[in-house]
């Protein structure tokens, strides 16, 4: 009976962008620029200084796109907040992105700001805005504040500023936060300061995926809430790194905790959370943490490890509901917590008589979360997690409806690569990242034999969209990248034929 690999993908449209300034005098004329691009592109505004992206701001309208220059220099300094408030439309964003012929990342510099709560460096209240590809540094209180809905916020970094990198309130929703760091965050009484926050008067529906915060004084991500009540927010692939650590390595003053699930002033409020493969490692306190929140909890597939407290749902101001499957907790602390109202908690490493410890990982070295991202910005491959054959983890799982391989899913946030497929294996689980992703994303397969394979891209309706040359390929390893070309947004399977068998297999999949 013949099989097909299927490899089900998302194109994120670039749906959300960046910002505007309000009340500047001057109007950049929109011009295209061949000199300052070493690619056929155009925008409506190319920017080469700090008061030429001021005016740009002001003037752009919906679908507009804003390209930033490293021509003069790749550091943009500021002294004031710039005050984002133009609207996009769904299908008609507006984009600030870098110039795609810079050499340069583009890093903007707010270091002069004094330390104040309004010295924040973005304030972003518009919607539909695509903001990538810029490092924020310094500013006097958040890094960029995001109180619009339907923003997306693509491969940028926040770091040493003095309040959170990146925060949502003021019922700021639906926006995702993708492909994002933010580190070294830490106020001056060492005693604040979060990675990332959707707290306090947040809207629902925020997105971080494939985000990493490492060091800052607080937590890695704040839920706390004051002000909101019953919202929901998703992390998919994040990981949370040594928070509570300062810069320097010592510890500060504040909470150290990896994931703050939410909280409140009187512990009544309700943070929905969901995780999903999402990593907590070395944070001082806890990893994935209660702190009185009222909501619903879920985590799955998620890795928790030598964290104060790996996991800690207490039974004071206890949870509504906590769900947790198929993650694992290693050298914690103290003992995990898991106390809720009502609970779910099955396949997990410390049940059904496993043991999960070193000898089941490649490598358990917290320092491989913080590598060098890719090119694209997508999270870096590493070793940290990796089970080894062989591990009794492997097919311990359940399907919770993450993609996986061979008879069940695995325990922990990374699937092995054994498929138990005659002639083609997918190998890690099929890390094809980004996900989702607006330009490329590598597909790695293993083949037992050689193979000639054909790879066809269709989408759900059963229309071909894309075939790649027909090619035969050896036995071992291989990746291929698969680029997005004029693939419009969407939902897209990838079937993969081998030369003399065809396997099916659900790889990705993304609501």
């Amino acid at each position: 009976m013949n099989n097909k690999i299927l490899i089900f993908v998302i194109f994120l449209n670039s749906i959300v962008g960046f910002a505007t300034i309000n009340d500047c005098n001057a109007v950049l004329k929109k011009r295209y620029e061949p000199s300052l691009t070493n690619t056929n592109v155009a925008a409506d505004y190319f920017v080469n200084t700090p008061q030429e992206l001021v005016t740009a701001l002001s003037g752009v309208t919906a679908g507009g796109i804003i390209y930033i220059s490293d021509i003069n220099s790749s550091t943009y300094t500021f002294n004031a907040k710039i005050s984002i408030s133009k609207n996009g439309a769904a299908g008609n964003i507006i984009s600030l992105l870098p110039n795609p012929a810079n050499t340069t990342r583009i890093k903007f510099d707010f270091s002069s700001m004094a330390e104040n709560s309004s010295n924040r460096a973005i304030s972003l209240s518009g919607s539909y805005w695509h903001i990538k590809g810029i490092d924020v540094f310094g500013a006097g209180d958040n890094g960029l504040f995001i109180s619009g809905n339907n923003n997306l916020i693509e491969f940028c970094s926040f770091s040493e500023c003095k309040d959170s990198g990146l925060q949502i309130g003021n019922g700021g929703s639906n926006n995702t936060i993708l492909n994002c760091d933010s580190f070294y965050n830490a106020d001056s009484l060492i005693e604040n300061a979060d990675g990332f926050a959707c707290k306090l008067d947040a809207g629902t529906g925020n997105k971080f995926v494939g985000c990493r915060a490492w060091q800052n004084l607080d937590d890695g991500w704040d839920g706390y809430l004051r002000g909101a009540d019953n919202i929901t927010t998703t992390y998919e692939n994040c990981w949370a790194i040594k928070n509570g650590y300062l810069k320097n390595g010592t510890i500060g003053g504040g909470d150290g905790n990896g994931f703050k699930t939410g909280g409140s002033d009187l512990k009544d409020l309700k943070h929905n959370a969901i995780y999903k493969n999402c990593i907590s490692a070395g944070n001082v306190f806890d990893g994935f943490d209660h702190n009185s929140n009222r909501g619903d909890v879920e985590l799955f597939n998620c890795g928790a490890l030598s964290n104060g407290r790996n996991i800690s749902f207490s039974t004071t101001n206890i949870a509504n509901f906590l769900k947790i499957k198929n993650t694992v907790s290693i050298n914690s602390g103290a003992s995990d917590g898991l106390s809720a109202t009502t609970s779910d908690i099955t396949h997990n490493s410390w049940q059904n008589g496993l043991v999960a410890n070193a000898s089941d990982y490649v490598s358990l070295d917290i320092n491989l979360l913080i590598s060098p991202r890719k090119s694209d910005g997508s999270l870096p491959d590493v070793d940290f997690m990796q089970l080894v054959s062989g591990s009794d983890l492997i097919n311990q799982g359940i399907d919770v409806g993450l993609p996986y391989n061979g008879s069940a899913p695995d325990i922990g946030p990374f699937e092995s690569a054994t498929l138990g497929l005659e002639d083609l294996q997918i190998i890690g689980g099929v890390r094809n990242f980004p996900n989702p992703f607006s330009s490329e994303t590598k597909v790695v397969f293993n083949l037992k034999q050689t193979s000639k394979i054909q790879m066809s891209v269709y989408n759900l309706i059963g229309i071909k969209v894309m075939e790649l040359p027909k090619k035969t390929y050896l036995t071992g390893n291989h990746s291929i990248i698969l680029n997005r070309n004029k693939l419009s947004s969407g939902n897209y399977l990838l079937v993969i034929e081998g030369s003399n068998s065809e396997k099916n297999s659900k790889i990705i999949t993304i609501q």
